[in-house]
């Protein structure tokens, strides 16, 4: 299984990432690959950070070809930002591709650091491309 050799992750940090997702335990893990729980976790987290990293540069690949829109400021209700969104689009007579359950849900898996609850807590930068896609940076 050299599919990946080399991808960003080893194919033990793909192992363990399957199994995980199979709702395998860290213990169950580790014992059917001979290792610690320990290990296993530690495996998981390197894999995890990894990925976070992978999205965080493909994000920025992303916004490259696209146009900073506006910031959304630290404290704005989560449910605002939509609002926002296709207010400062609209400006930009450029209309975005999502409704506004799709925006949120696409806000908290590119940023799931950047709220708590209903709330943003860190700025966040829009950017938007000419057919309408949005990032976050």
């Amino acid at each position: 299984m050299d599919s990946m050799k080399d991808g960003l992750l080893t194919d033990r940090q793909m192992e363990v990432l399957r199994y995980r997702k199979q709702g395998m335990t860290q213990q169950q893990i580790a014992d059917i690959i001979h290792t610690s729980k320990a290990n296993v976790c530690t495996i998981e987290k390197s894999a995890m950070e990894n990925i976070r990293r992978a999205k965080e540069t493909l994000e920025f690949l992303y916004t490259l070809d696209a146009t900073h829109l506006c910031t959304i400021p630290s404290g704005t209700d989560l449910f605002e930002v939509p609002g926002m969104i296709f207010a400062e689009a609209e400006k930009a007579k450029i209309k975005v591709k999502y409704d506004t359950i799709s925006l949120i849900n696409r806000l908290r898996e590119a940023r799931p650091q950047s709220y708590k609850a209903r709330c943003i807590c860190e700025d966040v930068q829009i950017y938007i491309t000419d057919d309408g896609e949005i990032y976050f940076g």
